[in-house]
């Protein structure tokens, strides 16, 4: 339980890092970041079989690029839902969605050995 409460916080504010690092992306508070965490994890167990079966062909020919597109429209979604978290376009969507992919996984590599 307290890891996953750390693994939350920590991608808070890897979604916080995201935003600096990102251009499009405006929201600088620690709660509307937690929000938006949840709500990807909440869009993701939702969608990500359906992504995955849909996308396995597309996968296997642009080599996983495709995921993060469906990861950049899962971050634009959450975006829009959450008050005090935007995301502009596309482009920004998909970059965001990279950055934050290498962060999780440092975070998820960093809280199963603690």
């Amino acid at each position: 339980m307290v890891t996953l409460l750390v693994q939350w916080i920590l991608s808070a504010l890897a979604l916080l890092v995201v935003v600096r690092i990102a251009p499009g992306f405006h929201g600088t508070a620690l709660v509307p970041a937690l929000i938006v965490v949840l709500a990807i994890g909440l869009l993701n167990s939702a969608f990500e079989v359906i992504f995955k079966l849909i996308s396995i062909p597309f996968s296997i020919l642009t080599l996983g690029v495709i995921l993060a597109v469906a990861n950049g429209l899962i971050l634009q979604v959450a975006g829009r839902l959450v008050a005090g978290f935007e995301v502009q376009g596309w482009l920004a969507a998909f970059w965001g969605a990279l950055v934050l992919a290498m962060l999780g996984m440092v975070i998820h590599a960093s809280t199963e050995t603690a």
